[in-house]
């Protein structure tokens, strides 16, 4: 595909919405958003490249789960602030399976979602994070607080998951200790160590960490932050004395 040639005011628009549409069918398949550099890697590629808020990085669609979709046109609307992708899409569109990300029909007589539109082709398989965040924003919108115990957090309010990521973080530690004790303990056999499995106290601290990480997805997802965001900052700190990293927040 020839390089981009169009022109995009990007200070006022900021990030560029793009409407993508099966180039056979003429189905809608998702909507997205470019910035200027993952709209030049679209254009020199060949292959859709949009920019994740949630991230906040670039992102080839299909990185993870091989569905890519190949660029067969492009169309610019009149205000030259919306674009328009037709391609050729590889596998589903949606990280749900769904071939369109527009799946839930809406009645618009009460409101309803009474049915999902299209069928499922397969599901994509995605990192554990990024499929803990979107089964969080799915819970948040879509799930009853009764059948679901995400939720029924977000219902109960903010303060409720945040307390909970203060529970999970003080049985962590508390599992963390425990399994101090009992290597220096164990031989006496004075105590049974190991709650979630006898005499497995380093299962615990794997167990509270797990309940730990999970909670502290659900507060991300509340506020659109994708986890990876805290897998990044780690990354931009590796190779940074902690001494040194801590002292430059003074300044």
């Amino acid at each position: 595909m020839s390089e981009n040639k169009i022109k995009i005011d990007w200070q006022k628009v900021g990030l560029l919405p793009v409407v993508i549409q099966d180039n056979t069918t003429g189905e809608v398949l998702m909507m997205a958003y470019m910035n200027e550099e993952a709209l030049n890697l679209t254009f020199s590629t060949g292959f859709a490249h949009y920019f994740s808020r949630s991230k906040n990085r670039i992102w080839k669609k299909g990185e993870s789960s091989g569905n890519t979709q190949k660029v067969c046109s492009a169309f610019l609307d009149c205000d030259n602030d919306t674009l328009l992708l037709k391609v050729e899409q590889k596998g589903a569109a949606c990280h749900t399976g769904h071939k369109s990300c527009f799946f839930n029909e809406i009645s618009l007589n009460d409101g309803e979602i009474p049915h999902e539109k299209n069928e499922k082709i397969s599901k994509p398989k995605y990192e554990i994070l990024d499929e803990l965040y979107h089964i969080c924003l799915d819970r948040k919108f879509n799930a009853d607080p009764k059948n679901s115990y995400v939720a029924k957090l977000y219902e109960k309010g903010e303060n409720t998951h945040l307390k909970k990521i203060c529970e999970e973080a003080s049985e962590f530690a508390f599992a963390c200790k425990d399994l101090s004790r009992a290597k220096n303990y164990r031989d006496l056999k004075r105590e049974i160590f190991g709650e979630h499995h006898e005499n497995e106290p380093e299962y615990d601290v794997i167990y509270e960490g797990a309940d730990l990480l999970f909670h502290m997805v659900v507060a991300l997802a509340y506020h659109g932050i994708h986890p990876e965001n805290l897998l990044n900052e780690l990354s931009r700190r590796n190779g940074i004395s902690g001494i040194t990293e801590k002292n430059s927040r003074k300044s």
